[in-house]
């Protein structure tokens, strides 16, 4: 019962989140970022204990038939929410930061070392093309993402739920092929880092994954958590 409310939480949050704006220019250390983020994890744990608790006390004051209502709702929403393994078709996006060249000026007004790099909004504009393209579920680096996950890179490195990745940067989603590579293609966002790729060696690959299976989502309320 209390697994069943949690992600009915989960799927309100998700239903409610506007995302955050991941285009931002503040450069932070990685450090003080995966400090900062451990704090906010501290705090959603401790967020969920209290909702645990309110949980607990709801279910021994209503009635089995309620309950079983209530079961059966968020059973029906669980997919939604990522919160159940998902099997299917999947398609692959690989991002990769380009070889530096040997004689590169730092200082040049051409180039800089930041556009050899994948960015955040890089990866981000991937994930929202899949979205668009009708992806039923997917994983950045074998991570299972849902609408609260956020997406934060410092440099060249990735923080997701937690964890630490570096690239090269794989995205699956599973659905139908067809539209999600449609998507990618129409996706302002995607055409300007293949215009990157094509002027600096950014990798952009896209590959027919098969059937794939994708684990549930198993992190705290609010995407931030270790999953």
């Amino acid at each position: 019962m209390v697994l069943a409310f949690c992600g009915l939480l989960l799927v309100i949050s998700a239903r409610a989140a506007d995302g955050d704006d991941l285009r931002g220019s503040d450069i932070l250390e990685l450090s003080d970022l995966v400090r900062a983020e451990e704090r906010r994890v501290q705090e959603l744990e401790a967020q969920v204990a209290d909702l645990t608790k309110e949980i607990e006390d709801y279910a021994a004051d209503n009635s089995d038939s309620q309950t079983d209502e209530v079961n059966r709702q968020i059973e029906e929403m669980m997919p939604e929410a990522g919160l159940t393994p998902v099997e299917g078709p999947a398609l692959s996006v690989t991002l990769d930061d380009a070889p530096l060249p040997a004689n590169l000026d730092e200082e040049s007004d051409d180039y800089n070392v930041e556009d050899y790099l994948v960015h955040q909004q890089d990866l981000q504009g991937v994930v929202n093309a899949l979205w668009a393209g009708g992806a039923e579920a997917m994983t950045v680096m074998d991570q299972r993402i849902v609408s609260t996950s956020t997406i934060r890179c410092v440099g060249s490195v990735l923080l997701l739920h937690g964890r630490t990745f570096y690239p090269p940067y794989t995205i699956t989603a599973i659905g139908d092929a067809d539209a999600m590579r449609d998507a990618l293609g129409s996706s302002p966002a995607v055409r300007e880092y293949r215009s990157w790729a094509d002027l600096v060696g950014l990798r952009y690959d896209v590959a027919d994954e098969g059937t794939v299976t994708m684990p549930a989502y198993t992190g705290t309320i609010g995407g931030g958590s270790t999953s």
